[in-house]
């Protein structure tokens, strides 16, 4: 029988690879690599991200990487935007391509009913490399040489077949700008070999580990990764559940009394959205409070105590002062290294304003 593996060892593991029970001095571009990639549709609250994993973030070095296009955003896992190396960018994208393309096929599929596909990348593609636009730009142009087709749709179809960068000032620090595209190769200038799905499946064990198929195809949005993950050499576990989890046989898994020390996570964080099964680090009481969050529709950015999600964190600025509000969906321990930690990220996130932290009970939305 595989060994048992407890959720507190699960949660001590995976926060471990996640370089959240201590900070790592390793680069940026070694960070985003060794996570595959960082969830980042909105353009910037990853920078509190990489603040959380990176011993003396300076969210200007991010920023310059994009603009040396050493870090892209483009559409990944999930059909999410994920931030990502260069490199991963134009290994990853062929492989996950499929996945966007099951989304689309199921929102525009009708709409596009008439086109052919090939020439519309050809078309898309052209149009990008001649200047970056923004989606609805691009829909209205393509739509002269499709007249009677839904705009939307023909800009979606190019977001599905020609790997598409969003490109700067969007995602830079404290700048904005449209979210304007291009093509991923004439962006970056260079090609990598397509990686593979057993090379995607050990990249995420590395990252994510011990974990579950489903786990695995959850954080991926790939389907029929069964075969992959047994034809690999991984050692196995068994969760509390009797789930089969998998992992890679030189990985640490640290002791389950390891200390983990509080963090601030930002809305979308991979720590949250890369296993089926989320409880070693989403507990029961959270799971109840994020369904108020959900009918919402909004991701509440999460407050770390001992390694799982008990409350939400806000802030709010007026006058010069910066408010961080700290809104406890439980009662916590060492409630000051909390506070600590969150004057901490009021001086990442608005440096020049005077600093609040104020304490609530129960979630910032009912």
């Amino acid at each position: 029988m595989d060994p048992l593996i407890s959720r507190r060892a699960l949660n001590r593991a995976t926060l471990d690879r996640q370089h959240l029970l201590r900070r790592t001095d390793r680069t940026v571009v070694e960070v985003v690599e060794h996570l595959a990639g960082l969830q980042a549709q909105t353009p910037h609250t990853w920078y509190t991200g990489l603040w959380n994993r990176v011993e003396g973030f300076d969210p200007a070095d991010a920023a310059g990487l994009l603009l040396s296009r050493e870090l892209v955003r483009i559409v990944l896992q999930r059909s999410t935007i994920h931030l990502v190396s260069a490199r991963d960018c134009l290994a990853m994208r062929p492989l996950l391509q499929e996945v966007t393309g099951r989304g689309t096929k199921g929102a525009y599929g009708r709409k596009l009913a008439g086109v052919d596909l090939g020439e519309l990348a050809a078309a898309g593609r052209t149009l990008l490399e001649e200047r970056p636009m923004t989606f609805a730009e691009l829909g209205r142009t393509l739509a002269e040489r499709w007249p009677g087709h839904d705009p939307q749709a023909l800009s979606m179809g190019v977001r599905w077949l020609v790997p598409l960068v969003q490109v700067p000032p969007r995602g830079l620090w404290g700048r904005s700008g449209p979210i304007a595209h291009t093509s991923a190769e004439s962006w970056l200038g260079f090609q990598a070999p397509p990686m593979t799905p057993a090379e995607l499946v050990l990249r995420y064990l590395a990252a994510f580990g011990p974990a579950s198929v489903m786990d695995a195809q959850t954080w991926s949005g790939l389907t029929r990764l069964g075969e992959v993950v047994e034809s690999l050499d991984l050692v196995r576990f068994r969760d509390e559940n009797g789930r089969t989890l998998y992992d890679l046989p030189g990985a640490v898994r640290p002791p389950e009394d390891v200390p983990a020390p509080p963090r601030l996570m930002y809305d979308f964080d991979n720590l949250f959205l890369s296993h089926a099964d989320r409880s070693r680090v989403i507990p029961e009481r959270a799971k109840e409070v994020l369904k108020g969050f959900a009918r919402a529709n909004v991701a509440p950015r999460v407050i770390l105590a001992d390694g799982v999600m008990a409350g939400d964190w806000t802030v709010t600025r007026a006058e010069g002062v910066s408010t961080l509000g700290l809104h406890l969906w439980q009662p916590v321990g060492a409630l000051d290294e909390i506070e600590k930690e969150a004057r901490r990220l009021l001086d990442f996130l608005a440096p020049d304003d005077e600093h609040q932290v104020r304490v609530f009970d129960g979630p910032s939305r009912p």
